[in-house]
């Protein structure tokens, strides 16, 4: 099974600490730092994934995947239906980095919503032959002659099999390397492994989101499945990002590491298991630079069990 190599002990992150110091994990046989990035908010401004979106300035969004390179982040989360009127995760991503790609970097990608060009959404992507699409959409926008990982993702508790079995062909095929899940159950997960290895789960979960799935996440890790959450710092803001006021438990354990409350939940995320892996996204190099060196950070148990504390108490 995966193992997280281990990196160098710091009670306070430095703006200048590199993503190695989050350790790495191995994803189907592709080795990724703890500590990614997420594309979903590089092609505009505010909210992400609204069809009156604000291009971000194409310079900007280059230069900070330019930088989350140059830091170590080797795993870049992304999907075809991110952009905004101007402006494309994928092309930013390729434009950047793809002169060539450099030899470890790991592009996963999702398929199953999809938005036409208005940015209104598609039900036919749904259908193999709709997920079929995307997947060469993502390489034709990425320049790719095949995909790293391709994460299904899933709306309500239906069964996955045609889905996936599509995708598990275009694997045989070679279009994908490594196949995943997302917004899943642990039923749909056990149905999905009966078609193909599932590398990665990514679920929505965070401080005070979805204490629920402690099991799931704790199985996952014995099972050797990566667990990677979404909206980790968001949390109910989603794709508006962090809009609610932070709870004092937060805020102590951020001023007790010199720390800021993102870089506490980046941090409590890798906390939960080896198999762990953060995907921050962001547009401000600052913010880039804080949410990898939240890697370094390590929580004491008095921090650990305040915050777990916060995660299982009820919403008000």
């Amino acid at each position: 099974m995966p193992r997280m190599t281990t990196s160098p002990s710091s009670a306070r992150p430095s703006s200048a600490v590199p993503a190695a110091a989050s350790g790495t994990w191995v994803l189907g046989d592709l080795t990724v730092r703890r500590v990614g990035f997420g594309a979903m908010r590089l092609p505009q401004r505010g909210a992400a994934l609204v069809e009156d979106a604000v291009p971000r300035d194409r310079g900007e969004a280059i230069a900070v995947l330019r930088k989350a390179v140059e830091l170590g982040v080797n795993h870049i989360d992304t999907a075809a239906f991110y952009f905004s009127p101007l402006r494309s995760a994928n092309e930013l991503i390729r434009s950047a980095l793809g002169g060539p790609y450099p030899d470890d970097l790991v592009i996963a990608t999702k398929v199953g919503p999809a938005r036409d060009t208005t940015g209104a959404w598609s039900e036919h992507a749904r259908t193999p032959a709709g997920l079929r699409g995307q997947v060469e959409e993502n390489l034709r926008q990425l320049g790719r002659d095949h995909l790293d990982v391709v994460n299904l993702r899933i709306l309500g508790t239906d069964s996955v099999a045609e889905r996936f079995g599509a995708l598990a062909e275009l694997r045989e095929a070679g279009l994908i390397r490594h196949l995943g899940l997302s917004n899943i159950t642990p039923e749909q997960l056990a149905e999905a492994r009966t078609i193909a290895p599932v590398v990665c789960v990514q679920n929505m979960y965070g401080i005070g989101v979805r204490p629920e799935y402690a099991d799931f996440v704790r199985y996952c890790g014995e099972q050797g499945i990566a667990f990677v959450p979404f909206y980790a710092i968001a949390g109910a803001g989603r794709e508006g990002g962090a809009t609610a006021a932070e709870s004092p438990e937060v805020l102590a354990v951020a001023e007790a590491h010199g720390a800021s409350p993102a870089q506490v939940r980046i941090a409590w995320t890798l906390h939960q298991g080896p198999h762990l892996l953060a995907i921050p996204g962001t547009g401000d190099p600052e913010h880039l630079a804080a949410n990898v060196a939240a890697g370094a950070l390590r929580l004491t148990d008095e921090d650990l069990a305040l915050l777990d504390g916060l995660h299982h108490t009820p919403a008000a």
